[in-house]
């Protein structure tokens, strides 16, 4: 692709995401609450400790051999994990932030 017809389709981009922003009214991509967008992340993440949990469990009771993916499993749960709490930081300090805020 020539530099001249990536800018054209750059240019175009542009265009059509002008049009969208210039309608009255951005409807979501969903009609779920952000209660709800919660709540399915934290069912994720617990899913996520359950499976890595089990697949330890596994390991160290001599079912599965599968120690790699047992760690896998158990880094990315605790990833997941620390990633939540890092969100849930932010949102509060964002509302600690908005109350201090004088009128």
């Amino acid at each position: 692709m020539s530099p001249i017809e990536s800018q054209r389709l750059l240019i175009g981009q542009m265009n059509e995401l002008k049009q969208i922003a210039a309608n009255e009214r951005i409807a979501p991509a969903n009609d779920i609450g952000i209660s709800e967008d919660f709540t399915q992340v934290v069912r994720s993440i617990n899913a996520q400790q359950n499976l890595a949990s089990e697949m330890m469990r596994a390991v160290d009771t001599g079912e599965s051999d599968d120690v790699v993916g047992a760690m896998v499993a158990s880094q990315k749960a605790s990833l997941s994990f620390s990633m939540l709490m890092e969100v849930r930081n932010k949102i509060l300090n964002g509302i600690d932030d908005v109350m201090r805020m004088s009128l």
